[in-house]
């Protein structure tokens, strides 16, 4: 069953290294199997605020251990993630699809 890593990224500080983040962080997500769903701004905010200032990414992956295999893995934690250090406020998580019956 597919699983989603939705994060909620609001930049206040862009650096040389959050570029390099993005590339490094795209590059393991794409060896785990991942691929992006959404990335970047919405094209419309149709009703609240919280979206205006933020950008979205939604990352998909074939099941939950693959995506666990990125995220949580040593190349991520200690190489790739410290790179986004101070540079925004990130709200992440983790979901897996509906079951068959819900979609």
């Amino acid at each position: 069953m597919p699983a989603y890593i939705i994060s909620l990224c609001e930049f206040t500080h862009r650096t040389p290294e959050l570029k390099t983040y993005a590339e490094k962080s795209a590059a393991l997500a794409r060896r785990h199997g991942g691929r992006y769903i959404v990335r970047g701004k919405a094209v419309e905010v149709l009703e609240g605020e919280a979206l205006a200032p933020k950008s979205v990414v939604i990352l998909e992956f074939p099941d939950l251990a693959k995506l666990e295999g990125y995220v949580k893995g040593e190349e991520y934690q200690k190489t790739v993630k410290p790179l986004r250090q101070g540079t925004g406020i990130y709200d992440i998580g983790i979901f897996e699809a509906p079951p068959p019956n819900m979609q």
